[in-house]
């Protein structure tokens, strides 16, 4: 059931849960040596027992969503305590300065909803927004637009936590913030990811006054073991806890984002061009999250539930998904198995690009790419030995039957950035949240906004740069740029049988596609499909994959045609490909709630009562 209990009994809870989610510490300035009060919580990818569970990137936001279920708050008060959190330990992930999509299943009517909580264009943002005037060419990629006022997005993710805790939750936004307001303002133990991704971004935030004095205290990034501490962000939870979100979108914070964005406030010795954006108070006061349907496929007894446009990770994902079923996929060799695991997300991807954006602005044909009468007519174009020469063309939606699309076609222009953040919940009630959240960019647009301690995002970069009436995913004003945000809810019989996401772009469409192969087609255990090596076929001459793919899969799958580039040197972030999070559901109400192991330094899972 929702759990919905008395007031007072949460208050009194949250009030007990508090005193314990960070160990009491002297206080010492962001940076310094640990004092030995602060200590980094334990690590453990993989938890199993009973009574919830909590799984995300790192420790900190796990135990605080732990301890929240732990103390009569159910899956949706849990995933926003988590979310608030991640965005003080994981400030270039996530936080209240971007966006992100939320999915839920609700144990009392066993129906999944959604809240779509991404970033919108500003009103006043024409079509050649992305376009350098001195040059009219678009801007480069980097290091214009990813750190510029012109890429900032009316941020939803406050919104988005809001409306999670009214639609489904027991606690008040500033209950769930509390936790969070504890974490940034005693701090956390720095680890070398924290610290390798602010010294990537080295550059880009001492550009800005304001996430130089954050970030980067004395010129360099903070010390590997050292604390960290947000007591700027600490002070704006405490204030949206007091006034409520009407502070950040009709009051002194939305209109400190909005002189942020207008007139970047830059460094002098800075030499990047840092273009001027076009968000006004109007736009934050007239910013709403929508109630979305869930996609929805039927997959080898299975119903796979995710998100719809303006994301087009549930689309993407389901088509891929019927076009696997019309073969015996389980039936297969690894190898067999896997070269048509690459063609469908290929094929999927080629009608991605043609067809899906934000359906208040373009008319996506859902129904006809989620039929499986469509997914035949995209199946027959898979020779079962060997690879469709890249890029193919996108389907015809309106086919009846045949191949459709057997042209070559072209590959969709794809700047999502690799960095967000995901996390998975389950409460005892049947409950279960998988959410993914993002400021996109690594360090986001690198604007910290001045004495609030939050990152804006970059999410306008998502939109295509040059403006094509044709194009989905051109720049409209108002719109929201498409994303392949993809968390997903499995129910078998009705009931959970899996919830996953994944950050990394539009990688994490292959990502939670190539999970749900592993562990649906081949049999292997949730923690094998997180762990294995993945390879990312985007619809592109060659497949994106971590060299462990490569190296196990590479040849033999070269022999049906595949070509193989590793995604990022090895040794660096680059290298992996996404970082998810997984519960699944056992009898008698196992949970096994996994993280990734090594990706991205490692995440956390905890359960509720851990099994014997």
């Amino acid at each position: 059931m929702l759990h919905r209990p008395v007031r007072l009994t949460v208050v009194t809870a949250l009030a007990v849960a508090l005193a314990g989610v960070i160990a009491p510490t002297a206080d010492a300035r962001a940076g310094h040596p640990a004092r030995a009060a602060v200590h980094a919580p334990p690590k453990h990818a993989t938890a199993v027992g009973r009574g919830g569970a909590v799984t995300s990137v790192d420790a900190n936001a796990t135990r605080v969503g732990l301890r929240v279920l732990r103390h009569g708050g159910n899956a949706a008060d849990a995933a926003v305590a988590t979310a608030a959190a991640l965005g003080v330990t994981e400030p270039y992930s996530s936080g209240i300065g971007g966006g992100g999509f939320f999915t839920f299943y609700n144990g009392r009517t066993g129906k999944v909803g959604t809240i779509d909580g991404r970033e919108t264009a500003p009103a006043a943002m024409p079509h050649n927004a992305f376009i350098d005037p001195a040059t009219g060419k678009p801007y480069n990629f980097t290091p214009e637009l990813v750190t510029s006022g012109v890429s900032v997005g009316v941020p939803g993710s406050l919104a988005t936590w809001k409306r999670a805790l009214r639609r489904w939750g027991t606690w008040g936004l500033g209950q769930a913030l509390k936790p969070a307001t504890k974490l940034a303002r005693r701090g956390f133990l720095v680890d070398q990811t924290f610290r390798q991704q602010t010294l990537d971004n080295k550059t880009r935030f001492a550009a800005f006054p304001a996430t130089a004095k954050l970030f980067l205290r004395g010129g360099d990034a903070p010390a590997v073991g050292s604390v960290f501490r947000n007591r700027a962000l600490a002070r704006t939870y405490k204030l949206i806890a007091k006034r409520g979100t009407r502070v950040f979108y009709r009051g002194r914070i939305g209109h400190q984002i909005v002189r942020n964005v207008q007139h970047p406030r830059t460094s002098p010795g800075t030499t990047l061009p840092v273009p001027k954006g076009f968000m006004t108070a109007r736009d934050l006061r007239r910013y709403r999250v929508i109630n979305r349907a869930p996609t929805h496929v039927g997959y080898r007894g299975y119903d796979v539930y995710g998100m719809g446009p303006a994301s087009s990770g549930g689309s993407t994902v389901g088509e891929a998904l019927n076009i696997l079923e019309r073969f015996n996929v389980p039936g297969m060799n690894d190898v067999d198995a896997l070269h048509h695991y690459l063609e469908a997300s290929a094929l999927a991807f080629a009608d991605r690009g043609k067809y899906v954006g934000d359906p208040a602005y373009v008319n996506v044909p859902l129904a006809q790419l989620l039929s499986d009468q469509y997914a035949a007519t995209r199946a027959c174009l898979i020779d079962p030995t060997h690879a469709l020469t890249k890029p193919v063309a996108a389907g015809d939606v309106n086919a009846t039957g045949g191949c459709s699309a057997r042209t070559a076609g072209r590959t969709a222009p794809d700047t999502e950035n690799l960095n967000t953040t995901n996390l998975t919940v389950a409460d005892r009630w049947g409950n279960v949240v998988e959410y993914t959240l993002t400021i996109e960019q690594t360090g986001g647009s690198g604007m910290v906004v001045p004495h609030r301690g939050f990152l804006l995002n970059n999410e306008l970069t998502d939109f295509s740069a040059v403006y094509d009436p044709a194009d989905p995913n051109r720049i409209d004003p108002g719109k929201r740029p498409r994303s392949s945000i993809s968390p997903t809810i499995v129910l078998r019989g009705g009931k959970p049988f899996l919830a996953l996401g994944s950050p990394g772009g539009s990688t994490i469409i292959t990502t939670v596609l190539q999970i749900l192969f592993n562990r649906l087609d081949r049999g292997i255990t949730i923690q094998q499909a997180v762990a294995a090596p993945r390879a990312s076929q985007r619809n592109t001459a060659n497949v994106t994959a971590e060299q462990a793919f490569i190296d196990q899969w590479g040849s033999a799958l070269g022999a049906y045609g595949h070509t193989f580039t590793a995604a990022g040197a090895p040794g660096t972030s680059a290298a992996e490909i996404g970082a998810a999070t997984a519960i699944e559901f056992g009898p008698g109400h196992r949970l096994t709630a996994v993280a990734e192991p090594v990706r991205r330094g490692g995440g956390a899972a905890a359960v509720v009562r851990p099994a014997p």
